[in-house]
């Protein structure tokens, strides 16, 4: 394998069912060693993770990495707060953009890209229950109609 592909590792599918993505930005996630180990054994989970901006910081919180196998005492809290590395002028905009109602920082993937963890946060707008149905009665309708062209090409 190349070191220049990104190799996705976790993905929060849920993320894309509640909200809206409007924006997505990259960051590096800081991580300890036991972390990483277990992030490259796929052990994440991206499911009710969020993040929030504090003193011009922003972390992911609710993101869980499995302890490491074989770390024994040096394994850390799975469920501690995990600092992302972005540019300050990043986090500003997305601090004055969560400041409106109904704006949230959510964790979408986590990959490795040159060796690196990075996380791809998105700006989101929560989704209401009848958008939630016309989503997916825009799938099924797509699926209805791929369902009936392949029909047809036999």
């Amino acid at each position: 394998m190349e070191k220049n592909e990104n190799r996705t590792i976790a993905q929060n599918k849920k993320a894309y069912h509640d909200y809206f993505v409007l924006e997505t930005y990259e960051a590096g996630l800081e991580l300890f060693g036991t972390e990483v180990k277990s992030v490259r054994q796929g052990k994440v989970n991206l499911k009710d993770s969020w993040c929030n901006i504090d003193n011009g910081e922003i972390f992911a919180n609710g993101m869980h990495i499995s302890p490491y196998d074989h770390g024994n005492i040096f394994n850390r809290d799975p469920l501690r707060p995990k600092k992302l590395l972005m540019h300050k002028k990043e986090i500003l905009k997305l601090f004055g953009l969560t400041k409106q109602q109904g704006y949230a920082i959510i964790p979408l993937q986590i990959y490795f890209k040159k060796g690196r963890a990075k996380v791809l946060v998105g700006l989101c707008k929560g989704k209401k229950l009848y958008d939630k149905r016309e989503t997916a009665a825009k799938k099924s309708a797509e699926r209805d109609i791929e369902r009936n062209m392949a029909g047809r090409n036999l």
